[in-house]
């Protein structure tokens, strides 16, 4: 066990990365940062930041010897670089695990070979499998890049083989996968932590919606019935195991077809619809990184309260600062920025979370004060 004093090191330098090092503070461990932009969010509240490219020999050398262990915060970080840090140190996620969900070809013929539920899929890496596999897939279907996409960005709905090539050419000819678009019920994600010795803490799904294909909503617990919130959790947990994961995994599932669960993707890290758990749990998905990555017990996932979480984007400074006293002016409700020095559309800057006794009056609490921000 790595035990508090130590010093761990997280590759990243945003929002998630910003919350690991403030819950690792909280709990006795210094923190060391390494990421190329200077002021990160994560830089201004660890003990030091290292500002190289992820893959910088030098700086991964440099982060080795500051560090007793090493975790990342979101899956773009090169697979190798976690694979030379490994060599020296404990790091979690392990590299495997993160090499296979940044590519989404690998991701999907993964869960495809592990017999797990997914929506029709082809691998297209040339134009002319752009055409043929819309003849395969059928419509309507999303064109995805297979690596370096988020948020919405790098997808492209298209309805036949001309406009699937099309996609293709905007996307620049880079590999993709062509995936049918479900006629979706409802998006859930479960959030889970899963320690070196194969225990697992699983949170509560949650119910999620996308606006922009940006996360604009998580309520929790899902708005479901709990036979299929039991079975998302051990779609999720069965998902953790094929991966021989370690560390926090966010699976985001798809419920179609009149209630069965369908696997969209894996995030190898805390998880945006996972914020939730620092105000309504009562062990958080930031703690549980801090947990496994140092060999720890893992924390109790036992939600204590209703909750509901909004992103807060730039978009809400057009008109220039929020009005954050509005906000905070609706009981329950609770404020987390990133410390991010501009402010884009489409950006997320922040969160709020709503807690309360009756969920529905949480998700209202949520999105009212959201709304207050900007009127």
């Amino acid at each position: 066990m790595i035990l508090p004093g130590a010093t761990l090191g997280v590759v990243g330098g945003g929002q998630l990365a910003r919350m690991f090092a403030m819950r690792a503070r909280t709990m006795g461990y210094r923190v060391v940062v390494l990421e190329p932009s200077p002021r990160s969010p994560a830089g201004a509240v660890a003990d030091h930041q290292i500002e190289a490219p992820y893959d910088d020999a030098e700086a991964l050398r440099d982060l080795a010897e500051q560090c007793d262990a090493v975790t990342t915060e979101f899956e773009n970080v090169p697979a190798d670089a976690l694979r030379a840090l490994a060599a020296s140190l404990p790091v979690t996620p392990p590299a495997h695990a993160v090499a296979i969900a940044q590519d989404r070809i690998l991701e999907k013929e993964h869960l495809q070979r592990s017999g797990f539920p997914t929506a029709p899929f082809v691998p297209v890496r040339t134009r002319a499998d752009a055409a043929a596999g819309f003849a395969t897939v059928g419509g309507p279907a999303i064109l995805k890049t297979s690596r370096f996409g988020y948020d919405g960005k790098g997808q492209a709905s298209v309805s036949d083989a001309a406009s699937t090539a099309a996609a293709f050419d905007e996307f620049g000819g880079r590999e993709c996968i062509l995936e049918r678009r479900l006629d979706l019920e409802v998006e859930l994600s479960v959030v889970l932590a899963r320690g070196r010795d194969g225990a697992v803490a699983a949170f509560p799904a949650g119910e999620n919606r996308h606006v922009g294909g940006i996360l604009d909503l998580t309520v929790v617990p899902a708005r479901v019935r709990p036979p299929l919130a039991g079975e998302a959790r051990d779609l999720a947990v069965a998902v953790a195991e094929s991966l021989e994961y370690v560390g926090v995994l966010g699976v985001e599932l798809f419920v179609a077809g009149g209630g069965r669960l369908y696997v969209n993707e894996v995030a190898p890290r805390p998880h945006n619809s996972g914020h939730y758990t620092i105000d309504a749990c009562a062990c958080d998905q930031f703690e549980q990184q801090v947990r496994t990555l140092c060999g720890l017990p893992l924390g109790d996932p036992r939600l204590v309260t209703p909750a509901a979480m909004v992103n807060l984007l730039g978009d809400a400074w057009r008109q220039g600062e929020p009005r954050w006293d509005r906000a905070l002016a609706v009981p329950g409700v609770r404020l987390h920025l990133y410390g991010k020095s501009e402010a884009r559309p489409g950006r997320k800057m922040g969160h709020l979370t709503a807690v309360g006794t009756d969920i529905d009056r949480v998700v209202a609490a949520a999105e009212g004060a959201r709304a207050a921000l900007t009127t």
